[in-house]
């Protein structure tokens, strides 16, 4: 199977693809491809990267990635529960050449516009997972129905853009490889010390050839997405109602400095460790 680009599988008459996946992990290898995807998270917890930046995602999110833009999803390995997604595919010209142009379709036109940045809802009608359960069910004719249902809903709901950068070039499989081989480090290690020599190693490249090359594909240096990815983990502590103490956390995500940890929180969160602590509980 390639990584970048990926195919989704499907007969040349389909329109629209409705896909489930569910077991312990998601498709973990960071992938584009021609088709705009939509996906609800029925089950599961993780993190997924988008572009140059990096979120959260969990049970009941719904999230919407364009055409060819490079995202990968990352489950949680501490979670005892299965992963569970439902993923719509569809193109711009799915259903005629120009079809979302028309002037009556201007809010999924800007929807989709947006989904090159990709796009995370922030409030969700629990009439959408019974809408996305549903459709897996149905047969052709009733999953364009459901589809344009959810797709009524959706652009009439809140939503943020994740990344500000997206590089919707299309790799080869090596570019692929080595992206996804060097996230894959970072991932399974970002609570211990990095230097740059070991990630230039994974990538086969000198440190200047590969400083060169991470900033050019996310459009940011590669420490600052590690302290990212660091700061997303470390939300997730703050978040699940854990007794560690902001030093322990800082210290599970890789910090060995509780006040550079604290800076760079708020630098990337806009406030505290303890004041995000405090918003949630």
């Amino acid at each position: 199977m390639k990584i970048l680009p990926f195919k989704i599988p499907k007969a040349e008459s389909d329109i629209l693809i409705v896909q489930q996946d569910r077991g312990r992990t998601f498709y973990e290898q960071l992938h584009q491809h021609e088709e705009i995807q939509l996906s609800y998270i029925i089950s599961g917890r993780g993190t997924f990267i988008v572009g140059d930046t990096i979120r959260d995602f969990q049970s009941n999110d719904i999230i919407l990635f364009g055409s060819n833009v490079p995202h990968v999803f990352r489950t949680d390995s501490e979670t005892d529960e299965d992963s569970y997604m439902i993923s719509l595919f569809f193109t711009n010209d799915s259903f005629g050449e120009g079809f979302f142009e028309v002037p009556k379709l201007q809010k999924a036109q800007q929807l989709l516009s947006d989904a090159n940045f990709g796009v995370k809802f922030t409030e969700h009608q629990s009439y959408l997972e019974l809408l996305f359960t549903n459709i897996v069910q149905q047969h052709t004719m009733q999953q364009f129905s459901t589809f344009f249902e959810i797709l009524s809903i959706l652009t009439q709901s809140d939503y943020e853009t994740v990344s500000s950068f997206i590089n919707t070039k299309n790799y080869t499989d090596d570019e692929g490889k080595r992206m996804s081989a060097v996230f894959e480090f970072v991932m399974n290690n970002f609570d211990q010390k990095i230097i740059l020599e070991d990630v230039a190693t994974i990538a086969n490249m000198t440190p200047n050839a590969f400083c060169k090359y991470f900033k050019q594909r996310t459009n940011k240096t590669f420490f600052k997405f590690l302290t990212e990815v660091r700061i997303e983990n470390a939300c997730k502590f703050l978040t699940n109602a854990t007794p560690l103490s902001i030093a322990d956390i800082a210290y599970h995500c890789g910090f060995f400095n509780v006040s550079n940890f604290n800076r760079k929180f708020k630098e990337i969160k806009g406030v505290t460790p303890t004041a995000f602590r405090k918003k949630v509980f």
